[in-house]
């Protein structure tokens, strides 16, 4: 009896080592499909995120590609839209503290070009400085003619100096008349 309980334990011992072989082949072969999977995810993923950073870069590159069509854009001038170029004139004529007067504006009809005539007054240092302001202007400018000259006739009397009220000096006016043509100009 003794035999044959051994002998009936000897074949569950078989049986569960058979159950525990073929349970561990089933466990392994998961594992590697699973590792199989996980792996072609992480291709999946990676290529993804390479895709997404290629995206944000083109993204950031056309960004910036605006920027400096915006920045580029900002030194030509179109037909219709004539008045930034004026407010700059104007703004340059009031940075140099001169008296200001847009005399004509042109469309050259054989050209892509405006032509701009502006008469300024003002100390000969205020007339410069407008010269210097329109040449450093983020525009393309070419000065068909300056005109400065000296009025002599009608001298401004200003104080030579701060709290010194009776001491006047006598400083020159100048005019100028600038013409200017515009060369970064659409139409």
């Amino acid at each position: 009896m003794q035999f044959i309980i051994q002998k009936k334990l000897l074949l569950i011992s078989i049986l569960f080592f058979a159950f525990a072989c073929f349970l561990s082949v089933f466990l392994y072969r998961n594992i590697s499909d699973n590792e199989k999977t996980l792996e072609r995810i992480e291709a999946e993923w990676r290529t993804e995120a390479t895709h997404r950073e290629d995206a944000e870069f083109l993204i950031r590159s056309i960004k910036s590609a605006e920027n400096e069509k915006a920045l580029l854009e900002a030194h030509f001038i179109k037909n219709p839209d004539i008045v930034p170029f004026l407010d700059l004139l104007e703004d340059s004529a009031l940075e140099a503290k001169a008296e200001f007067e847009v005399a004509s504006v042109n469309i050259m009809e054989n050209s892509s070009s405006l032509v701009v005539e502006m008469k300024a007054s003002g100390t000969f240092e205020t007339i410069y400085k407008l010269l210097l302001l329109l040449e450093n202007s983020p525009y393309e400018l070419e000065f068909a003619s300056v005109d400065i000259q000296n009025q002599n006739l009608n001298p401004q009397k200003i104080p030579a100096s701060p709290g010194v009220g009776k001491t006047k000096k006598e400083i020159p006016q100048w005019e100028a008349v600038y013409k200017i043509r515009l060369l970064s100009f659409i139409l």
